[in-house]
């Protein structure tokens, strides 16, 4: 077996490992953030479940730490005190970013661990498989149901010779997806072999696990050997350590070849993540703006050479550039030596160790800025700012614009790259984790006003007569649907007020249209819901009283979040038909619970009688969860 079809296999509570098969998986760990912890929670209630049920279940509060009403404060207070309650370590604000600090702090080779956070695979760098999940997937795995995928294919990934200087990891990845497209992970694992792997450090690999997720791939995973054995004692957590890799002769259902010698810098131009160029033939683009940080560049080694390149010199004064240390840990190390000083010295803003800029949550660029960031999206509008031009790129590439104010190859600009020699020592202090009480009767949950309660979705009829309500083309992400950003995050546990920016990027009478309409149906492009794992943008929409979604494809989470709140989702049969649907077209979908039980493909008729054939692939579960009217219905109805 391979490494993640072994783990697989130790988890596996039902199903055939075959390719197309559902498989339910036992789970170790689940994280959370604010952004998407405050409904995973709420779903937990309702559940009337008394303690979690995993190995170890985590809050952490990385989002929405820009404090700028009473409704984060009030969230933040909520989830802190439901940890208590149910047995969950609560991570404050100010400890650092959720991947970062479970990757220092609490993965463990070999364990599953799902999250409310699509980046969640970034612990796959430390052989964990990890998955990037909706909130409510969460709350079932605290108590203690399984984790459902459908058994992917795992594709190799052999990575051959070393980096050279200027060239990183983070390259490493944008040549990914380069090679195959924000979509071309749909039904992927990705799994990292060859030589080359050796050569990469667990921060490193993380970088690559964590933008795998850009791939639509369901997770990526690399060995646990002897460089995670390293960095495990270096944490003071040895014990944790376990080798996985994979079997000799192991055969895999794809392979791809990246040849690490001859890789160079490289760039995601505006406005999608796998738009990638190479940086040197990016001439003469000026930069107004440059950040350093997020879940994927945010590690002590990305900081230590932020430091030793800066070191002495001054950042261009037509540039604005910042840093956020990925965690409490990092900031620390950090100011035991000259290393924050060399930063701050240069002129470079230091953020506190959170998300921050990467959801729109401060440091907005001008309009028609051009911002080089080393986060993972760069969706329009993701930054804050509409028409803000947002490349990502490696630290690299990021500080040689810094320094000349404007997209220079490093491999060019620089000489010889320094050499970074991490800490014998690392700073390690639990302290600020809040353990839950080991008597939790005496907890009270506090509540603020913007916590509303959830909503009881009725199961889906079996005929409807709806109508298109909206019509949206591809690669459509969970950011347009849903947008972040710190007007609209704070009202994640506010499900009415949030609905009324459902779609605003794209459509701003979506909103109106949708709640006059009984049963609206949207219609899409290929890869509908790429992107964030943010349920909201299934809830929202399902709150206004959509019941259908018929699209050319899916993307994995958004798919799995839609049965989740039982939309119904439908594929063309033929693309061509797409092109025939218009915006308030009227849609029978006569006996469509019937045509489901049996298996068949859905006829139905639109309103100038043509009859248009589109696919329902669901499983029988969630065909039972669709039928429930979502999977909170079911899972009471199944549990009780």
């Amino acid at each position: 077996m391979n490494v993640a079809k072994k783990i697989i296999f130790q988890h596996l509570l039902s199903g055939r490992m075959e390719i197309g098969h559902e498989i339910g998986l036992k789970v170790d760990q689940t994280l959370t953030q604010d952004a998407t912890g405050t409904m995973a929670y709420l779903h937990f209630e309702a559940m009337g479940v008394q303690k979690v049920k995993t190995k170890l279940s985590v809050s952490y509060v990385d989002h929405n730490t820009l404090q700028s009403g009473f409704e984060n404060a009030e969230d933040h207070r909520f989830l802190q005190t439901i940890a208590a309650k149910y047995g969950i370590i609560f991570s404050p604000a100010g400890n650092g970013i959720c991947h970062q600090i479970h990757l220092e702090r609490f993965g463990v080779p070999g364990m599953t661990l799902i999250g409310s956070d699509s980046h969640t695979p970034t612990c796959g760098g430390m052989g964990m498989l990890a998955f990037g999940t909706g909130g409510l997937d969460v709350a079932c795995a605290m108590a203690g149901q399984p984790f459902y995928i459908t058994m992917p294919k795992i594709v190799k990934v052999n990575l051959k010779g070393r980096l050279r200087d200027w060239v990183s990891a983070k390259d490493i990845i944008l040549e990914l997806l380069k090679l195959q497209s924000v979509k071309g992970g749909r039904g992927k694992i990705y799994e990292f072999s060859g030589e080359g792997v050796k050569t990469l450090s667990i921060t490193e690999r993380a970088t690559i696990t964590n933008m795998g997720t850009e791939l639509g791939a369901i997770t990526s995973i690399f060995p646990s050997d002897d460089v995670t054995k390293n960095f495990l004692e270096k944490q003071g957590r040895g014990t944790s350590w376990i080798k996985i890799e994979p079997e000799e002769n192991t055969t895999y259902d794809e392979e791809i070849g990246i040849d690490l010698n001859t890789l160079e810098p490289l760039i995601a131009a505006p406005h999608i993540p796998d738009n990638i160029k190479k940086v040197k033939d990016l001439k003469d683009v000026k930069v107004d703006q440059v950040g350093i940080g997020s879940c994927t560049n945010s590690s002590l080694a990305d900081m230590l050479l932020t430091a030793e390149v800066l070191k002495g010199k001054k950042i261009n004064k037509n540039v604005s550039v910042f840093i956020l240390p990925g965690s409490r840990q990092v900031l620390a190390m950090l100011s035991y030596s000259d290393a924050l000083f060399n930063i701050i010295e240069s002129g470079v803003r230091v953020l506190e160790s959170a998300c921050g800029p990467c959801i729109g949550m401060g440091q907005s660029p001008r309009s028609g800025a051009v911002s080089l960031r080393t986060f993972n999206r760069n969706f329009e509008g993701r930054s804050g700012t509409e028409d803000a031009q947002v490349y990502l790129c490696s630290p690299e590439v990021a500080l040689a614009a810094a320094l000349t104010g404007k997209i220079t190859d490093p491999m060019k600009y620089f000489n010889k790259k320094p050499l970074i020699e991490m800490p014998k020592k690392i700073f390690i202090d639990d302290a600020h984790f809040q353990l839950p009480p080991a008597d939790n009767s005496e907890v009270e949950v506090i509540r603020g006003s913007n916590i509303k309660s959830l909503n009881e979705f009725t199961p889906l009829d079996n005929n409807l007569c709806a109508k298109i309500v909206l019509k949206v083309g591809d690669n459509i992400s969970t950011d347009h649907i849903l947008p972040a950003g710190a007007k609209i995050l704070p009202l994640r546990s506010n499900l009415p007020a949030i609905s009324e920016y459902t779609f605003a990027a794209i459509d701003k009478n979506f909103v109106t249209r949708a709640k006059s309409t009984p049963d609206g149906v949207i219609v899409a492009g290929e890869n509908y819901g790429q992107g964030s794992s943010r349920e909201h943008a299934a809830l929202a929409p399902r709150y206004l009283g959509i019941k259908i979604v018929l699209a050319k494809s899916f993307a994995g989470i958004h798919l799995a979040n839609l049965i989740n709140f039982s939309i119904l989702p439908l594929t063309f049969d033929n693309f061509q038909d797409y092109n025939e649907i218009k915006l308030d077209d009227e849609v029978n979908f006569d006996n469509i619970r019937d045509i489901i039980k049996e298996n068949e493909s859905i006829i139905y008729t639109k309103i100038s009688n043509i009859k248009i054939k589109v696919n329902c692939s669901l499983t029988q579960r969630q065909k039972n969860i669709i039928f429930a009217g979502g999977l909170l219905n079911w899972i009471k109805k199944t549990t009780n």
